[in-house]
């Protein structure tokens, strides 16, 4: 009941406001947020649901767990997030371009002995996960993270592919990003994160996991609200644009949604930290973590949805991110 009160209240708020009507006009009516409300309830695994449509929140469901205000482990959807923290690092002049090359960041920590093809791999690469080289994730994932120096662990697998090729989902690539920040600003992954994207969204990001030395985990481990993703998520729906100040560069966000390579798992597209999908005919971009953790940006219908879950083992894999995928979908096909 409080949700639904929330929810009729905000669309008053709006009313009031003389927002367009165009804006209202998409915002899904009280019938359809009971719906998602039961259809999220069933899910024991899920904690929070929150929608925002024009920018603002116009709903917002809870059950068990933290609740929509308090910082959460996402998981492997902190891929999405460290893609932002690089946008703004270029728009902020800290580094070049993505065309930059990562062994120019990391500079004389590039160890030696490497595969030759190491010096082609930019930060795009990475971001959109060619680098080329051997997985850190799945099966290999705890051998990395076991071992003294993640960064030279990682540069110094074989290569399975050359730099932009396939999609080969690695964490050890969003890794090397928060490497190749840190060593080429001077600044850690941590401080440029609060000062080119915390402080200007007015969002809570504390400290999370650090590597043996030193580096802050690039691509799992972030804490975030459901409310401060949902600002991440309206910053990309902005165009990287947030009250009048330009926080990724022009056309970063455009970059970040066009796919460079396809899940194998379920046939998404995948972008700069960005899996690209439709519900139905509706284009959907959407970021994920481990146990259930989403963030979907739909810029059809000015929305944003921001999910959590227990990020605890074991996980529930990717028969539940379809679930969640649906209760977004249905939510778009419900009338308005």
């Amino acid at each position: 009941m409080r949700v639904r009160m929330f929810s009729q209240a905000v669309m008053l708020v709006l009313g009031l406001a003389l927002l367009s009507e165009g804006a209202l006009a998409q915002t899904p009516s009280d019938a359809a947020f009971k719906a998602l409300d039961e259809q999220a309830g069933a899910l024991d695994r899920l904690h929070t649901v929150v929608v925002a449509v024009d920018g603002h929140r116009v709903h917002e469901f809870h059950q068990g767990g933290p609740g929509t205000s308090t910082p959460v482990n996402v998981k492997s959807l902190s891929k999405t997030v460290l893609a932002a923290i690089t946008g703004a690092a270029i728009e902020a002049g800290v580094i070049d371009s993505l065309d930059q090359r990562l062994v120019e960041l990391l500079g004389e920590r590039v160890p030696m002995g490497l595969d030759p093809r190491v010096s082609d791999i930019t930060l795009e690469n990475l971001l959109s996960m060619q680098a080329g080289l051997e997985r850190t994730s799945g099966e290999n994932y705890s051998g990395w993270v076991a071992s003294p120096n993640w960064v030279e662990n990682a540069l110094s697998r074989p290569f399975v592919d050359e730099p932009g090729g396939r999609m080969l989902y690695s964490t050890g690539s969003s890794h090397l990003v928060s490497a190749a920040l840190t060593y080429g600003s001077g600044e850690s992954t941590y401080q440029l994160a609060q000062r080119l994207l915390a402080e200007p969204l007015h969002i809570t990001l504390p400290r999370w996991l650090q590597d043996p030395q030193g580096v802050f985990f690039g691509g799992n481990d972030m804490q975030l609200s459901p409310r401060a993703l949902v600002e991440i998520g309206e910053l990309y729906r902005l165009d990287g644009v947030v009250d009048g100040e330009r926080l990724l560069p022009e056309g970063y966000v455009e970059a970040s949604w066009t796919p460079r390579g396809r899940s194998p798992w379920t046939g998404d597209g995948y972008g700069l930290g960005w899996f690209v999908t439709t519900f139905g005919d509706t284009p959907v971009y959407y970021g994920r973590g481990y146990g259930g953790q989403a963030l979907f940006v739909i810029p059809e219908r000015a929305m944003t949805v921001a999910i959590t879950s227990n990020p605890n083992p074991p996980s529930p894999g990717g028969q539940f991110q379809q679930q969640l995928n649906r209760l977004v979908a249905r939510l778009l096909q419900a009338p308005r």
